[in-house]
């Protein structure tokens, strides 16, 4: 009897638990899936607006998605312990001191958080841009809030974590509308500066991606040991560099051997003396052996 009493004792403490609590957690797993499938949705409509946005730079768009989903998760936990009936301004203390323990606990992380405000604020960069920046080189395509994704010109996917971005130097190859080409130029002693001049400014007026403004700088830069080295200096779009750098390389050789200009290679003399021979040594004679009848 003892036995059936203790089993319908128990029975009853779980189906009254089930009365009292049943419903609230029911509500607290619907508001669990109602609040993810909304704080997705929200970081979608915000980045589709954002997209549509022409004032909002491309750079900061992720990041405002993220910040609405992140922000409706946030009411959702919220939601969910008022559901059962807890003080939130005493869990609030109790994150907040949580978030002081986990934030000592993850300084590395929390610092590329740190890092990539920063890089939103001051904008070093932005998407589209060609950068060398922590170490890698490659295409901006998005600025999150822990990393920085690259891809670089074989179209290889780079993840850098902020931190290592902010913390060194910064070299942005597309920040300004143009670029100057430099490109040196070796000649023969013997050949004619002013045609090989005239043959490099032709080949400049030629291309109609070199810019009129500022004007193409011809120099000699250097008498090197085994050429005259000319300075081909112009300006180009920043989207043209490498185009126009490569054709011009090419034709700054077929120019100047139509021109029948030499372009010398290092070339080293090695002069051989022939020493005078050295006298034979003198053969020792083998002493003579004497041998006597016995």
């Amino acid at each position: 009897m003892d036995v059936e009493k203790q089993i319908s004792s128990v029975g009853n403490e779980i189906q009254l638990l089930l009365t009292t609590y049943g419903l609230d957690v029911v509500g607290a797993i619907l508001i669990l899936v109602i609040g993810w499938i909304v704080a997705g949705w929200a970081a979608r409509v915000t980045r589709a607006a954002a997209d549509r946005a022409n004032w909002m730079d491309t750079t900061l768009k992720p990041l405002a998605s993220s910040i609405v989903r992140y922000f409706v998760l946030i009411i959702t936990i919220v939601a969910v312990l008022n559901q059962f009936g807890v003080e939130t301004t005493s869990v609030i203390a109790v994150l907040g001191a949580a978030g002081l323990a986990i934030g000592l606990a993850l300084q590395g992380t929390l610092s590329n958080v740190a890092a990539g405000v920063m890089i939103l604020v001051l904008r070093p960069f932005k998407v589209g841009d060609y950068v060398e920046a922590g170490g890698r080189a490659g295409t901006i395509k998005e600025v999150g809030l822990f990393g920085t994704e690259l891809a670089t010109p074989d179209n290889v996917f780079i993840s850098v974590p902020n931190s290592a971005i902010i913390g060194g130097a910064i070299t942005n190859f597309s920040r300004h509308g143009t670029r100057r080409i430099d490109i040196i130029v070796g000649i023969g002693y013997g050949a004619d500066i002013d045609q090989a001049f005239d043959v490099l400014g032709k080949l400049a007026s030629a291309d109609s991606r070199v810019l009129e403004d500022p004007a193409v700088h011809l120099s000699v830069r250097e008498l090197a040991d085994s050429s005259v080295n000319l300075g081909f200096r112009f300006w180009v779009n920043a989207a043209d560099y490498w185009q126009v750098l490569c054709d011009m390389n090419k034709g700054v050789k077929q120019g100047l051997d139509t021109a029948g200009i030499e372009i010398p290679f290092p070339q080293r003399v090695v002069e051989i003396k022939n020493p005078t021979p050295a006298k034979p040594a003198p053969r020792r004679r083998a002493a003579a052996t004497t041998t006597s009848a016995g």
